[in-house]
């Protein structure tokens, strides 16, 4: 009997709306369309998961710590939104994916 207790738990915590914030750095080779384009395309994934965007700050090209994929600049972006929890796995995949993107980082934030 705990067990289903526990199943119906999960999907009760799949359904709402957790914080989330993301930071993921964008190759400073790509042209600005190119930019606008990736960035937009990471906000209509998580819109089109019934995701909520709260707030989207442009840090432009700054230096890295160390070389990713040989480039030593990149272009950050930080996005806060609400998604549920069971579309994040997807949102990291996409992003890992992603030829544009060279780091990301995402926080659930509690």
């Amino acid at each position: 009997m705990a067990s289903k207790n526990n199943n119906k738990e999960l999907k009760t915590e799949d359904k709402q709306l957790r914080d989330y914030e993301l930071v993921f750095i964008i190759s400073p080779e790509v042209e600005e369309e190119t930019l606008e384009a990736t960035a937009g395309s990471v906000n209509q994934f998580i819109t089109g998961k019934g995701g909520v965007i709260s707030g989207e700050e442009r840090w432009g090209k700054r230096k890295l710590a160390y070389p990713i994929k040989r480039f030593l600049e990149g272009n950050y972006v930080l996005s806060r939104f609400k998604m549920k929890p069971i579309w994040s796995k997807e949102l990291e995949a996409n992003l890992q994916i992603s030829e544009e993107i060279l780091r990301h980082l995402l926080i659930k934030i509690k």
